[in-house]
């Protein structure tokens, strides 16, 4: 939970949220609605996430439209992005980068054209070159593991480094978050990340559901609101002289361990087939930094998130219907 004088600062404040519809952006909003704040969602999935909330359709790949719903807010959470599984993001790449490298440059430009007091954005663990724990001090020692998403997501957190350098602005925060999972998540069984593809088959009674892999890889799963407490804690102090801040579970779960704990409270056969490739073996967040600086402190157990996100997605099975989907 977050410290309620902190959420004192929002109370009355003109807040807006891009992506607001999507795991981390719902959330963002659930918690400033509570705290009184007058917040502003935009996305252009045609779903209702909050009764407090003011729902805006719009692209945020258009400047103009970026200058006007950012004109007289206080506060910017910068949290729209595109998720995809690994195979669009290799086979439709330029369906990441474009759309993702033009709301960056907008966005960002738009607040600081009127100049909005706090500004977060959102990168990703993407980003990071490939390695088997990831700190913020070897965060750009190479290329993104995530080629074009991860390049664009960079790209933005160049434009903030810019902002600082020419303009001498530091109210722009930069987190990169690790693989989120959460009520909200894309569901769509032709590009979803790991934790819903598994919960689309168990759900479809796949028998068994064929895990690829020996279940050995390592991967750090952090739950959707406590990575949204990161986010809001990061706009409220600030990233200081840190390019960006990890925020993540910090615990590595194998593939076998989630798929173990959804087997706790769901009825359903699996089998792993290590004749197929497990991935990279470890991805593991340091949130040290993000401990030290910000206060982050992620409490969600991975069998009390899997088991909230399974609860969401029975009864919104159908939700990503009405997403935007750029890879159709």
């Amino acid at each position: 939970m977050i410290n309620q004088e902190i959420l004192m600062l929002f109370a009355g404040r003109n807040v807006l949220v891009t992506g607001g519809t999507g795991m981390i952006g719902r959330e963002v909003a659930a918690i400033l609605c509570s705290a009184t704040a007058k917040v502003r969602i935009v996305s252009l999935d045609r779903i209702v996430v909050h009764p407090k909330a003011e729902h805006v359709y719009g692209d945020l790949t258009d400047f103009s439209f970026c200058k006007q719903i950012a004109t007289d807010i206080d506060y910017v959470f910068h949290v729209a992005g595109i998720k995809g599984s690994i195979e669009v993001t290799k086979s439709k790449p330029a369906s990441f980068f474009v759309p993702l490298l033009m709301m960056n440059t907008n966005m960002l430009e738009a607040c600081r054209v009127n100049k909005v007091k706090k500004v977060v954005y959102t990168s990703s663990i993407g980003a990071y070159p490939s390695a088997e724990i990831f700190r913020e001090a070897d965060g750009n020692e190479g290329p993104p593991m995530d080629m074009f998403p991860g390049w664009a997501k960079r790209m933005a957190e160049m434009q903030v480094q810019a902002y600082r350098i020419q303009y001498g602005l530091d109210n722009f925060a930069v987190v990169r978050p690790c693989n989120v999972y959460g009520p909200g998540d894309n569901f769509d069984p032709k590009n979803a990340m790991v934790i819903p593809t598994l919960m689309s088959r168990i759900a479809n009674k796949e028998n068994p559901v064929v895990i690829w892999g020996d279940g050995s890889a390592v991967r750090d799963f952090a739950f959707s609101r406590d990575v949204a407490e990161g986010v809001i804690l990061a706009l409220y102090h600030g990233t200081k002289d840190q390019p960006f801040l990890n925020l993540g579970s910090g615990v590595g779960v194998t593939i076998r361990e989630l798929v173990e704990t959804l087997h706790r409270f769901l009825d359903f056969n699996y089998r792993f087939d290590a004749s197929k490739p497990s991935g990279f073996p470890k991805r593991v967040m340091d949130i040290s930094l993000a401990r030290q600086m910000l206060g982050y402190n992620p409490s969600t157990s991975l069998h009390d998130g899997l088991k909230e996100t399974w609860s969401w997605f029975m009864a919104h099975r159908q939700e990503y219907l009405q997403r935007q989907n750029y890879f159709a």
